[in-house]
C-alpha cells in the first residue's frame, strides 16, 4: 500500500508583512466612522489626525483646494486647513506658487504621490532652487515633503494633501507613500459624499463650480471655481480660505436670501444647519432652478430618504421638508417620485 506524501500546512505570512495592511484597514474603518459622525467643519482635520497617528507620522500638514496655473494666472490656493503651520502659510505660498516646482509636479501628475527631501539635493548647483522658495521651506520647516493632488469632479478645482517633516526626521519611505496614496482617495470620496448630502443640486450632476459652503464664522469648507472667481473679482484683496469680511457684514438678516457682489453677480445664501450654503445660477440653466433647500430636499427624497432623514441631514423640521417638497413638485410639474427623479436629472 503506497502511502500518500505528507504536506505541511500553509504557513501564515510573517507579522511584519501584514502589519501595514492591518493598519490601513483599521484606519479606513476609523475614517468611515469620522465621515458619518463628525461635523463637516471638523471632518478633514480629524481624518488627517487618523493618518498621522496610525499610518504616516508627520510634523506639519496642509490640505485644501487649488487651481493650476496658466498663461493668465499663477497657481492659487483657494482654501485650506493645516496642522502645525502658521496662519500666513497659504498667503505666502500664493505669492510664490509660480516658482514652486514641487507643487507644479503634483498638479501635473494627478493621483500620484510625490516626494522630495533636502537630503536628496546636496549636489544641486547654486541657484537651482529659487531663493524665495528655499527661504519659505526653511521658515516653515519643510525639509521632507510628500503630497498628492487629485481632481474634484465638476468643481473646476483640485484637492490636495501635503505633509512635511523637519530637519533631523527621516525621509518618507516607499511604504509610507503607498499607504498615503491609498488613504487620500478614500478621504476625498467620503468628503465628496458629505458635500453631496448638503449640496443644492442632485448628486452626480450638481453645479459644484457654482457652490460654496462656509461655517458660521465665514471659514470656507468648500468652494467651486465660479464662486471663487466671483469673490476674487468683487473683492480684489480677498486671499481665500474665509469669506471676505465685507460679504459677511452684508449678509441678509434672515435666510434664505440673496446678495449682489460686484456689478452683476448675485449669490443665493441659505442656512444649511449651522453652516452657510452659497450658490450661483448655472450659466447653462434654461430656466430658474428650484430654491437650493427645495432642491436639496427633493434630491434626498428622490434617493429614498424619509422626511425625518432629510430633516436631520439638512438641519430642518419634518414639516419644513414637506413644505419644500410640495413646492418642488409644483414648480417641476411632477406628480410622483418617478417623475420627480426624471425632472431632477434635467435640472
Amino acid at each position: 500500500m503506497q502511502a500518500h506524501p505528507t504536506t505541511s500546512p500553509p504557513q501564515p505570512l510573517a507579522a511584519p508583512a501584514f502589519a501595514p495592511l492591518r493598519a490601513l484597514s483599521a484606519s479606513l474603518l476609523q475614517l468611515a466612522n469620522v465621515a458619518r459622525t463628525t461635523p463637516p467643519q471638523a471632518m478633514l482635520q480629524e481624518a488627517l489626525d487618523i493618518l498621522r497617528t496610525s499610518l504616516v507620522g508627520f510634523d506639519t500638514a496642509w490640505w485644501g483646494e487649488v487651481s493650476a496655473g496658466h498663461a493668465d494666472a499663477p497657481p492659487r490656493n483657494w482654501l485650506h486647513g493645516s496642522i502645525g503651520l502658521s496662519k500666513s502659510f497659504a498667503t505666502e505660498w500664493n505669492a510664490l506658487a509660480m516658482a514652486d516646482a514641487f507643487a507644479q509636479q503634483s498638479m501635473d501628475r494627478l493621483g500620484v504621490v510625490i516626494r522630495e527631501s533636502a537630503d536628496d539635493m546636496p549636489d544641486l548647483p547654486a541657484g537651482a532652487i529659487p531663493p524665495d522658495i528655499e527661504a519659505f521651506c526653511r521658515r516653515h520647516g519643510l525639509y521632507h515633503c510628500m503630497a498628492i493632488t487629485v481632481a474634484m469632479p465638476r468643481s473646476g478645482l483640485m484637492f490636495f494633501v501635503s505633509m512635511y517633516r523637519g530637519p533631523g526626521q527621516p525621509n518618507f519611505t516607499d511604504q509610507e507613500a503607498a499607504l498615503f496614496g491609498e488613504f487620500v482617495p478614500h478621504l476625498l470620496g467620503h468628503w465628496q459624499h458629505r458635500l453631496e448630502q448638503l449640496q443644492t443640486a442632485p448628486a452626480g450632476n450638481g453645479p459644484w463650480d457654482s457652490y460654496a459652503l462656509a461655517d458660521g464664522a465665514g471659514q470656507l469648507l468648500f468652494v467651486g471655481l465660479r464662486v471663487g472667481l466671483a469673490l476674487q473679482a468683487a473683492y480684489p484683496d480677498w486671499s481665500g480660505t474665509a469669506l471676505p469680511p465685507a460679504l459677511l457684514a452684508a449678509l441678509p438678516a434672515t435666510l434664505p436670501g440673496s446678495l449682489l457682489v460686484g456689478k452683476a453677480c448675485r449669490l443665493r445664501l441659505e442656512a444649511c444647519g449651522p453652516l452657510l450654503a452659497i450658490s450661483m445660477p448655472s450659466p447653462h440653466a434654461s430656466k430658474p432652478p428650484l430654491a437650493p433647500r427645495e432642491l436639496s430636499a427633493a434630491t434626498l427624497y428622490a434617493h429614498g430618504h424619509s422626511y425625518k432623514d432629510i430633516a436631520a441631514t439638512l438641519g430642518l423640521t419634518p414639516a419644513t421638508v414637506r413644505t419644500y417638497l410640495r413646492s418642488a413638485y409644483a414648480q417641476l410639474g411632477v406628480r410622483n417620485k418617478v417623475e420627480l427623479v426624471a425632472a431632477l436629472r434635467r435640472q
